[in-house]
């Protein structure tokens, strides 16, 4: 799969294509529906299938300070798409002065001068252009005089997770944000991951018996509320079970939120300074504080006990 950053990326020879266009964080069950159809479109039009997002989110842009928590970054949703068949991922640059392009600008500019769109693939909801005054109905009337068409689908309805609310990165977000990672795994369609470098923490986990990799957490990552979770820990090409704790660590204090991870049974483990990832499957407890250190050792055993039943019953999408 191509991977292009602006629009001076695009191959000066690329011919028509079926496109899409969104932030697509989380690249979710919805997403993937508005992927897998312009892939499918893309293959019996005999076309390649390019999908345009932007970095940094718009809304930081609009709104300084206003960034979302992220759900993946973009190396890792270009995975994701490129597992769905997408031929091309362009990154466009959001700028002030991207903001500001009007819809008409916008198609012109991106879609007929540069991609030259044959199709346009897109949820009922895409906006674009200056104060998002672009909608599938302004982009089906611009196709009309580009030569391009446009197909608009129908995003899934969440299950119980959502309460029947179409599936959302806004949804998703919320519900990482209450701890709640089994429903976002079933917007996600595979569990919530967080990402970022080994670093060396408190070494408190060591101490105790319980050696933990803390993950430097990459900028604006959408992060579990605090407590104890069940997980997987992906490290040098392997995958290991895990206990997972999000928190301040107030046993000792502490102030600072990290993310750590515990690889069960693993002996001698050294991630310091290496890329890993961590997966949320399930939800244990909530963050607490115990009256004393023996407390919190039985506490934590009865965590890896739980976390350990978990996984050997999770038939899911490990990998994912």
């Amino acid at each position: 799969m191509q991977r292009w950053r602006g629009l001076e990326d695009i191959p000066q020879d690329w011919g028509r294509s079926v496109v899409t266009i969104g932030s697509y964080d989380g690249v979710h069950r919805g997403h993937q529906l508005i992927i897998r159809h312009a892939v499918e479109r893309a293959r019996e039009l005999g076309l390649p299938c390019v999908v345009v997002t932007f970095d940094p989110h718009p809304s930081e842009v609009v709104r300084p300070g206003s960034h979302p928590p992220l759900l993946a970054p973009h190396h890792r949703r270009a995975e994701l798409m490129a597992g769905l068949g997408v031929d091309a991922v362009l990154v466009l640059p959001f700028t002030k002065e991207f903001s500001k392009l009007s819809p008409a600008d916008f198609v012109v500019k991106v879609l007929v001068d540069k991609l030259h769109a044959r199709l346009v693939v897109e949820g009922p909801n895409f906006r674009f252009g200056h104060r998002a005054a672009g909608n599938v109905g302004f982009l089906a009337e611009q196709g009309g005089t580009y030569d391009f068409e446009v197909d608009v689908v129908d995003l899934y309805e969440s299950g119980e997770a959502g309460g029947g609310e179409p599936f959302s990165s806004t949804l998703t977000r919320r519900l990482v944000a209450e701890g709640d990672v089994a429903g976002a795994r079933e917007i996600l369609g595979r569990p919530h991951r967080v990402e970022g470098i080994v670093v060396r923490g408190a070494q408190r986990g060591r101490e105790l018996g319980y050696p933990t990799a803390n993950v430097e957490t990459l900028p604006h990552t959408a992060v579990p509320a605090d407590g104890v979770y069940a997980g997987l820990l992906h490290a040098q090409g392997e995958t290991m079970p895990a206990a997972i704790s999000v928190g301040t660590n107030p046993q000792f204090d502490g102030v600072e939120r990290t993310v750590e991870a515990y690889a069960i049974d693993r002996v001698g483990l050294d991630l310091y300074g290496l890329h890993v990832a961590v997966d949320f499957l399930a939800f244990v407890r909530g963050q607490a504080r115990f009256d004393s250190v023996e407390a919190l050792l039985e506490a934590m055993a009865e965590d890896v006990k739980r976390c350990r039943e978990i996984l050997a019953g999770d038939a899911g999408d490990a990998g994912e």
